[in-house]
Order: C-alpha cells, then structure tokens, then sequence
C-alpha cells in the first residue's frame, strides 16, 4: 500500500493524490499538517527518500525566509524544525516499502507508481 503525505490546500498534493484515485491504487492518506509526524518518522521518510534534511524542507515558505534563512543547522536539527513547523515539509510525498518520492509532478508520480 502507498502512504501519500498531503496537503489538500497543495495543487501539486491534489494532483498526486487524484493520480492514485484514478489508478484505483489502495493509499493511505497522511494530512501531515493535522497528524504531524515524529521526528522518528520524519527521519524514515528522509532515508526512504535519499536526501538531507534540509532537502525536504520548502524554503520559500515564510516562516523559513523569516526564522531559518542563512541559518545552518545539523540534520537533526532541521528534523526538529521540521517536526515542529510541518508547512516546511515538501509535498507531496509518496511511500511504499522502503521507497519515497517527493512527488510534485506527473512524471515523478507515473514513475513511482510503475517502478513500486
């Protein structure tokens, strides 16, 4: 089963989300913004994607340019930003197995489906 971290206010996280609806692939649905995940978690997702953490973060958001920007930071602490201020996580985010993609377009969503 693929795990999907969505954002519905995300075009990008309604496209990927529609994409798995169309396929009638069976998903769980993660509102990351409602059901924060742990830091524990957050780290799985990063190794299941093969980035750094700060990879992952959306550094055009505003809470980022305001208290993060030119800030350096271990990964562990950008996993402990993340965790506390989940709108910096990309999205969205597609899971199976030990498998992820930050999956912001159709490209990357109909190459994961096929490969996972």
């Amino acid at each position: 089963m693929i795990t999907i971290f969505h954002n519905n206010k995300c075009g990008k996280s309604r496209c990927a989300l529609a994409a798995l609806q169309e396929k009638n692939i069976e998903f769980q649905l993660v509102e990351y913004l409602k059901n924060t995940p742990s830091v524990s978690e957050l780290k799985s997702i990063i190794q299941k994607l093969g980035i750094k953490p700060y990879d992952l973060i959306r550094t055009k958001e505003a809470i980022f340019i305001e208290n993060f920007k030119g800030k350096t930071y271990s990964d562990d602490e950008w996993i402990r930003i993340l965790q506390e201020n989940p709108i910096l996580i990309e999205r969205p985010i597609l899971i199976k197995g030990d498998k992820a993609v930050i999956a912001r377009s159709d490209e990357k969503i109909n190459e994961f489906l096929e490969n996972n």
